[in-house]
């Protein structure tokens, strides 16, 4: 398995608000737009277990970040459906709590979404430590396969 790093400054940090995350990282990726710098890989959350994404998500050769910024296109459970399908091979992530509006001068852009990992099968798992907060941006359920990138951290 190659990881590619990304190409950084020293001393970079990235540490980037709610709206900065889906106002211009998200909100680019979706229009297929160039981002200035690349920091945020694309990885398929539902392919690789929660201990493993810190490798895919490294920015320059930062070991000390505690939050680490990904890319994942929204799964769907059924071809035809609305489900979203967040099941792994050894477990799923499961929504909890409200959805956070997110808000540039105070028009709703996107909402963020809290998952845990679950070990095992629902309803039956066992819930971990794993967290992530899941960015979408506003009204874009029903859009085409190209817009249904959403941004992930890990926390």
């Amino acid at each position: 398995m190659v990881i590619m790093e990304s190409c950084v400054p020293p001393g970079f940090r990235f540490h980037p608000t709610d709206e900065e995350l889906v106002g211009y990282y998200l909100r680019k990726k979706v229009a297929s737009q160039k981002i200035d710098l690349d920091v945020i890989r694309d990885v398929d959350l539902y392919l690789i277990e929660p201990w493993d994404l810190q490798e895919h998500c490294r920015i320059g050769c930062d070991d000390e970040q505690s939050d680490w910024y990904f890319f994942s296109y929204k799964d769907r459970k059924y071809p035809t459906g609305t489900r979203t399908n967040r099941a792994t091979m050894t477990g799923f992530w499961k929504a909890t709590g409200r959805d956070k509006a997110v808000r540039e001068r105070s028009r709703l852009i996107g909402m963020r979404k809290t998952l845990v990992f679950y070990k095992g099968r629902a309803p039956n798992g066992h819930k971990t430590d794993w967290i992530v907060h899941e960015y979408r941006l506003e009204n874009h359920d029903n859009a085409p396969p190209q817009a249904r990138y959403h941004l992930t951290s890990l926390n």
